[in-house]
């Protein structure tokens, strides 16, 4: 190369990225150690403190020269079985993240507007971004999802509505009447998402009917995970369930190897061991109830724990002790919990319900910070 051309390749700029892709913010995940890189006791993801059924740890997978099945054909089956779903309305992803950025980009596109509620769960804006399309974000109603808020936000350009039930990160949740009248208020050619990463949390007898939704309307999608309450988080193992026509599309644009063969072996019996989940729901609905009793004595303080339906506790800090002040408090102790400035919520602490003495713990120390910073 000539000096010449060497100067003219120097003073050419790099490949720049698309406008709504520089825009996004990047996903942060909860910390595990704290800011001297010490390990702390994790209540900052959402985990399941049980960890994960013993017949799921043991499953045999193929072994790892070969692709795994694409179309995880068990997996849909085992799937469709429990929920009483035909296999062929069911698709896997990586994760329930995959698909929900999966529902934005097959529907959703630049001049297009992406609906969410203010404090909802963080991929759904960077999911509207990546395709081009503008989020929207509908006011709240004391942390929780306004219905009637988020549907005076849909206009003609609105192509995707997300909503978390229970929602991430506030625990709030809407009952079967609610999602209902959402849904009939919203155009036909309008794709609800409901995101039910927490569902398996909720009590049988308090579901919210989304499933039978997605049944029966063409404009529905519903997405679950493994991540959550069957403890695989680590194998990325998320699936959703709609109308023919959106699985077609989704189909269309996953990734053609999406579940590892140890992921679908894995997922196949944690959903089986029905007595595990059933152990972690209980567990959850227990310790979360004890927690918050623990937490509400101090409401003098300034404490206020949002009413939750998933597996942890969004907490106010309206008094004199500040969330940030607690974080570190916690993390002295050895526990680190979900800050989310960047979220709009500095004055909060999302806290993952996690094993009895960790709560019992979690608890005495912020009493004992509440009563220091009186």
């Amino acid at each position: 190369m000539s000096e010449t051309e060497t100067r003219i390749a120097a003073a050419r700029p790099g490949p720049a990225p698309k406008p709504w892709i520089a825009a996004i913010h990047a996903y942060v995940p909860g910390r595990s150690k704290g800011k001297d890189g010490r390990p702390l006791i994790k209540l900052s993801a959402n985990e399941n403190p049980l960890g994960t059924s013993d017949a799921a740890l043991t499953a045999k997978a193929q072994g790892p020269a070969l692709y795994p099945d694409p179309d995880s054909t068990a997996l849909r089956a085992a799937i469709g079985q429990r929920h009483g779903i035909d296999p062929a309305r069911v698709v896997m992803g990586t994760g329930s993240d995959e698909l929900l950025n999966l529902a934005a980009q097959g529907y959703a596109g630049v001049g297009d507007e992406v609906i969410y509620v203010r404090y909802g769960f963080a991929v759904y804006d960077i999911a509207a971004r990546r395709c081009g399309a503008t989020p929207v974000v509908a006011p709240d109603a004391d942390y929780g999802t306004d219905i009637d808020a988020l549907l005076a936000l849909v206009t003609d350009r609105t192509r995707v509505v997300f909503v978390a039930n229970p929602n991430n990160p506030t625990g709030s949740y809407l009952p079967k009447g609610d999602i209902a009248r959402l849904h009939a208020a919203l155009p036909s050619d309008v794709l609800l998402v409901l995101d039910q990463a927490y569902g398996e949390y909720v009590a049988p007898e308090d579901e919210d009917g989304a499933l039978a939704l997605a049944a029966r309307h063409d404009n529905v999608l519903v997405t679950r995970t493994f991540s959550k309450i069957f403890g695989l988080a680590g194998e990325r193992i998320g699936w959703a369930t709609g109308a023919p026509g959106i699985i077609d599309t989704l189909n269309r644009i996953r990734g053609p190897f999406n579940v590892s063969a140890t992921g679908q072996a894995m997922a196949l019996a944690a959903l089986a061991d029905t007595a595990f989940v059933e152990a972690s729901r209980v567990h959850n609905r227990d310790e979360r109830a004890r927690f918050v009793a623990s937490l509400a004595a101090l409401g003098n303080d300034g404490l206020r724990p949002l009413p939750s339906q998933a597996n942890f506790v969004l907490v106010l800090f309206e008094g004199a002790l500040s969330a940030e002040a607690a974080l570190e408090g916690l993390a002295d102790r050895g526990y680190i919990v979900r800050w989310l400035p960047g979220q709009g919520l500095p004055q909060a602490l999302r806290i993952t319900i996690g094993k009895s003495e960790d709560m019992d713990a979690i608890a005495a120390v912020l009493r004992e910070m509440a009563e220091a910073a009186r």
